[in-house]
């Protein structure tokens, strides 16, 4: 019997995909953060599944002596200890392919809300106001779009772009990522000089932490739309807000925010929000990009399908 402790809410087909696997499930999503460390203690689990709820840390991983894995079901894992978990000898299981299409699909309605208006026209209409040359935009088709960040959630977005007739443009930190037929794989300066939108593709870690910042946006010679549908603490909004102010950044599309815990905002914090929610050219949304009926059930399957080849080796 191998046991497998889930302690977030997970899509129902869970069972389906992970006892043919012959795990016995311990489904408990209602535990909270503080009591994971006597639920691991309790059993001899070999497996943890999490979503965000969790930290997954040295210290959380000393309850569990007898884990063999740690499954993230999503694609980031900045809420996992890596170092901590390779030292304990714990295999690392994320699904970036689970939501990889969701947010592909998104980044493309996020780009056409903000160049064509579409919220605040929306808005306006239901207030009872019907400003069509107010709302005049812009198309995708002729912009140069440049990516930072070249996965999963960039190839996605990059291969919807191709439809559109515009330059893709990608930037990556790994020398050795693998091109493709949907983007142009260019270096940190080209990106900057030649593209008119940036979306942003990074995973969060403390190496990325405010990657784009102050420094990263002066270095673009256009002004720049720019799009964030990865974490919201690899952008300093400082600097966004700045940019925004002085029209270097033309508009924004943020699905991600550094703070997404609203009620809890620093003052400084507080300040910047308060302009990016009344700014005409922002558009905002709550981390939903990889949010859908599909993925939430694909990434169980992404997630079976990694766990059954770890287990069986």
């Amino acid at each position: 019997m191998s046991l497998c402790l889930i302690i977030d809410d997970m899509h129902p087909s869970l069972p389906e995909y992970l006892e043919p696997l012959g795990l016995t499930l311990h489904y408990r999503p209602n535990l909270t953060a503080a009591e994971v460390p006597a639920a691991l203690a309790a059993h001899p689990y070999a497996g943890l599944v999490v979503r965000s709820k969790l930290h997954v840390t040295r210290e959380l991983l000393a309850h569990g002596p007898h884990l063999r894995y740690v499954c993230r079901a999503g694609a980031g894992v900045d809420n996992i200890d890596e170092a901590a978990i390779a030292e304990a000898g714990v295999a690392l299981l994320n699904a970036p392919e689970g939501n990889r299409d969701a947010v592909g699909e998104y980044a493309i309605g996020l780009l056409l809300a903000l160049f064509r208006h579409i919220p605040r026209a929306d808005a306006e209409v239901k207030a009872g106001q019907w400003h069509r040359e107010a709302n005049r935009g812009e198309e995708i088709g002729g912009k140069t779009i440049g990516l930072l960040g070249y996965g999963h959630m960039g190839r996605a977005f990059a291969r919807r772009l191709s439809a559109f007739g515009c330059t893709v443009l990608a930037h990556d930190h790994d020398p050795a990522c693998p091109p493709d037929a949907s983007a142009t794989l260019v270096s940190r300066a080209e990106l900057q000089a030649r593209t008119e939108v940036l979306s942003l593709h990074i995973p969060y870690s403390a190496a990325n932490h405010h990657f784009v910042n102050e420094e990263f946006l002066a270095g673009f010679v256009n002004p720049i739309w720019l799009l964030n549908t990865a974490r919201g603490e690899v952008l300093d909004h400082a600097a966004l807000v700045q940019r925004l102010r002085t029209g270097q950044v033309r508009g924004a599309a943020l699905d991600v925010l550094e703070n997404e815990k609203l009620t809890a905002l620093t003052p400084e914090q507080q300040a910047r929000f308060d302009y990016l929610r009344t700014a005409p050219n922002v558009v905002l949304a709550p981390h939903i990009g990889g949010w859908t009926f599909q993925s939430y059930e694909r990434i169980n399957a992404v997630l079976a399908r990694k766990l059954g080849v770890f287990l069986a080796r």
